[in-house]
């Protein structure tokens, strides 16, 4: 009986060992979520991100994936408004939800704007690392309404990724369980 317990413990770890050395080799895989070329009611841009974010909204906006934006996060909101509207999208287009601090929020605070408006589909901009949490943070507090992601690739090829940024990467993988433990968000079906 030890010997069979000990091989338990012994897969269990090797399986640990594997999917930690998957995370730090390949975070793409786990944590980005791209729905590819998709046309929707509306572009969400999630607060953060320096100006990745935006940008990513711009080329989308300029390929005509949607025809408006919503541009949610406290503190982030205005900032984000001026780089867009600088890029040449129409102050008229873009609407505001400053009062999020969190994904969570971001979330439940855009989804009211978006039933009001009854949009059914919609696309998601935020980075390729936080991807996989903000799509499926949407999903869990909007099953009715179509979510699609559409990250940012900031740095995503590059291989001399600052220390603050691989702090970023490492601390979504604690988040998506956190997420899914707290609120019942599951990263993965």
């Amino acid at each position: 009986m030890i010997k069979f317990l000990f091989k338990i413990v012994l897969l269990v770890l090797m399986a640990f060992i594997f999917l930690a050395v998957a995370a730090i080799f390949f975070p793409q895989k786990i944590l980005c979520v791209d729905s590819g070329a998709v046309k929707a009611g509306v572009i969400v841009v999630l607060g953060g991100g320096s100006h990745d974010r935006p940008e990513r909204a711009i080329e989308l906006f300029k390929e005509r994936a949607a025809p408006r934006i919503v541009v949610s996060g406290f503190g982030d909101c205005e900032i984000n408004r001026k780089l867009l509207m600088e890029a040449g999208v129409p102050a008229n287009v873009i609407e505001m939800e400053n009062q999020s601090r969190t994904t969570k929020e971001n979330a439940q605070f855009t989804i009211k704007l978006l039933r009001k408006e009854k949009l059914s589909h919609v696309i998601i901009v935020t980075s390729w690392y936080h991807s996989r949490r903000a799509l499926a943070t949407f999903q869990h507090f909007a099953p009715e309404i179509k979510f699609y992601s559409r990250p940012s690739y900031f740095a995503f090829a590059r291989k001399d990724w600052s220390r603050n940024f691989t702090k970023r990467i490492y601390l979504e993988y604690a988040k998506l369980p956190g997420y899914w433990i707290r609120y019942g968000i599951r990263p993965f079906d």
